[in-house]
């Protein structure tokens, strides 16, 4: 697919990730985890704001009463971005210590699907989980070493479920009562063995959208999981993408820097940064998070 793809905030992020956009107030939400940074955009304006968060933060979900729901390397926080404060709402029971939270979605019916994953990307202690009005379960798969995902299609019918270190995606049914047994999507190793596949998303038409990290690309998988294309980033390690814009139809991109040493720097000088470009299809708005 050819695009034109722009640098819209230059930041030499070391782990950009779980960018989302708000369409409540028409603006990009993203995270440097290891920098404990959250970042807003407003893309009319080109104003942009950082925020410290308590500890490593993974994502940030646009939830109702005004406020976002973030995964952190503790829990669940909400962030009020009026007041710039966040405030704990819950440990996930029986994660282990030296895990922390990596990526998450929302569903139509409001419910919070968000992975673990060991924080050092050594064991395989990472789960999947579900945040459904302040109850929080295991839901998908598990002992995976890095998680990344869930997504969810436009209709809730089916979910994403990503094992970078395995290079899969695995799919599964959902509905309202809950999810079914996740089964092979893509293969995205036997594709791009150099590469693995981070933060998924899918598009209006039910396509998958993924990061992959150490690709310099972003690929699209069709509803059976064949490649249909894939864009170039100049960015070698790119994580996680989110459709945007009044018509959603600006793909906004995260990059990371946290394995790059200077020769690395030298040939992708603009990594680190958030990236957006045109895409010839939509996305959909993205459900608030219930949570009560």
């Amino acid at each position: 697919m050819m695009a034109k793809v722009e640098t819209v905030l230059p930041l030499h992020a070391k782990l950009g990730e779980g960018v989302l956009w708000d369409a409540s107030r028409q603006v990009v939400w993203f995270v440097d985890i290891k920098r404990h940074q959250l970042w807003h955009l407003d893309p009319a304006s080109g104003s942009n704001s950082c925020s410290e968060a308590p500890g490593q933060i993974g994502w940030a979900l646009p939830a109702e009463g005004g406020l976002l729901l973030c995964g952190l390397k503790d829990g669940l926080y909400t962030f009020d971005p009026e007041t710039q404060a966040f405030e704990k709402l819950s440990s996930v029971p029986g994660e282990p210590a030296h895990n922390r939270l990596n990526d998450a979605c929302t569903d139509p019916w409001g419910r919070v699907w968000f992975g673990s994953m060991d924080d050092n990307e050594q064991q395989p202690s990472g789960s999947f989980y579900v945040f459904d009005r302040g109850n929080i379960r295991q839901a998908g798969p598990t002992g995976i070493t890095i998680t990344n995902g869930p997504a969810v299609n436009a209709e809730g019918s089916r979910i994403y479920f990503t094992d970078t270190s395995k290079q899969i995606i695995m799919a599964a049914d959902l509905s309202a009562d809950g999810v079914g047994e996740a089964t092979l999507f893509a293969d995205t190793g036997a594709l791009f063995p150099d590469a693995y596949p981070d933060g998924p998303v899918v598009d209006a038409e039910g396509c998958v959208w993924t990061g992959l990290y150490l690709g310099s690309h972003v690929a699209r998988f069709s509803p059976a999981g064949e490649l249909l294309s894939t864009v170039a980033i100049p960015a070698r390690d790119v994580t996680k993408m989110a459709f945007g814009g009044p018509d959603l139809d600006t793909v906004y991109v995260t990059s990371a820097t946290k394995n790059m040493d200077p020769q690395d720097m030298q040939q992708y000088p603009a990594a680190g940064g958030l990236f957006a470009f045109q895409s010839p299809v939509k996305g959909f708005a993205q459900p608030q998070a219930k949570l009560s």
